[in-house]
């Protein structure tokens, strides 16, 4: 589910989750009014370094900091690159 793109060092590969369109009472937002999410699914991690140990695996939903990472588009999908300490929080379901 890598899409191919393999991190190095502490990066981490997260693609974002869906904005909320609809609120709880019903109303559709425009994409202006939506909150972008900075929730994200983990897709990729890299191996870490000696200094930094990997603490997100493949499959893991995560909180991370609002303005963090490289944005990538490859195969007509969205990704965002970040640095492991630009996670804050992992979302158990």
């Amino acid at each position: 589910m890598s899409a191919g793109i393999k991190p190095l060092g502490s990066r981490v590969v997260i693609k974002k989750l869906e904005a909320i369109e609809k609120t709880e009472g019903g109303l559709i937002l425009s994409g202006n009014a939506k909150e972008k999410p900075q929730e994200a699914e983990v897709v990729a991690v890299g191996p870490g370094t000696e200094d930094v140990k990997m603490e997100v695996a493949v499959g893991d939903v995560v909180v991370y900091s609002k303005y963090a990472g490289t944005d990538l588009k490859l195969h007509g999908e969205e990704y965002t690159i970040v640095d492991q300490k630009d996670i804050l929080a992992t979302i158990e379901a």
